[in-house]
């Protein structure tokens, strides 16, 4: 044999070697269907991923209700905007239900206020609502802040009233 055809000798049989190994690596078409209860425990395990995870590509696709996506109490959201009018909107997020706001004094008030308001479920209820206070001295007390959310609460509850929807 000439050294070409051993080359060649070689290089056939690197290919179906490799051909061998990928289809050891097969997707599992055309193979039967695992037993939903061995999946089960596998996915449990995290020795396989499970099947209705969210990945990457989820993220274009828009499978969602916009209805439902947003879990922030609207008339809390609208209160807060009422409420704390006197201040600067620094940020606002519908989605995660914060609003920042900058320094900013109440009408006939002589100190300068800041707040991040925190609406974090979409029940209007006193335990959806946090508003963390701060002057230019620093923070101000609870019962303070705790003024703020009973005032944001209680213009929340006309604004349902209003809409019909008690």
């Amino acid at each position: 044999m000439t050294k070409h055809a051993i080359g060649r000798i070689r290089i056939v049989t690197a290919g179906l070697l490799s051909l061998g190994l990928l289809a050891g690596c097969g997707t599992g078409f055309g193979q039967n269907e695992m037993d939903p209860e061995t999946r089960r425990q596998l996915e449990d395990a995290g020795a396989l991923a499970p099947r209705d995870r969210d990945t990457i590509w989820d993220l274009f696709s828009n499978r969602d209700d916009p209805n439902v996506t947003v879990e922030v109490n609207r008339y809390l959201w609208q209160a807060s905007l009422e409420i704390l009018d006197f201040m600067p909107i620094e940020a606002a997020d519908p989605f995660s239900g914060v609003i920042s706001y900058g320094y900013g004094t109440p009408p006939g008030g002589g100190q300068a206020y800041r707040a991040t308001v925190f609406v974090t479920d979409p029940a209007l209820e006193a335990r959806s609502l946090r508003v963390a206070l701060q002057s230019r001295n620093g923070a101000v007390s609870r019962e303070t802040a705790r003024q703020i959310e009973d005032a944001i609460l209680t213009r929340a509850r006309q604004l349902r009233i209003r809409d019909g929807g008690l």
